[in-house]
């Protein structure tokens, strides 16, 4: 029985691990290559926006960004959805 209860253990960590890793920008990600070069001076520091496009494989994206303090973008959160039939 403790074998079990130790290996949901790690399971769950390991599971845990690999979601916080946060989002690598995509083809079509406004922060592809580095941050932009203009800066978004009239949004204030942690602001939402969201980004769409169609990436390489046809499928809509959603890409969800904050402001930092420092007007830098951080990428938080990517919905892709597949393509219509």
């Amino acid at each position: 029985m403790k074998f079990y209860i130790i290996a949901f253990t790690l399971c769950a960590l390991l599971l845990a691990a690999c979601s916080a890793a946060p989002l690598q920008p995509v083809p079509g990600s406004i922060t592809y290559g580095g941050q932009p070069h203009m800066k978004l001076a009239k949004s204030p520091p942690g602001s939402q926006f969201q980004h769409h496009f169609t990436n390489q494989w046809g499928q809509d994206v959603v890409e969800t960004y904050i402001v930092q303090p420092d007007r830098s973008l951080k990428l938080v959160n990517r919905q892709e959805m597949s393509p219509p039939n």
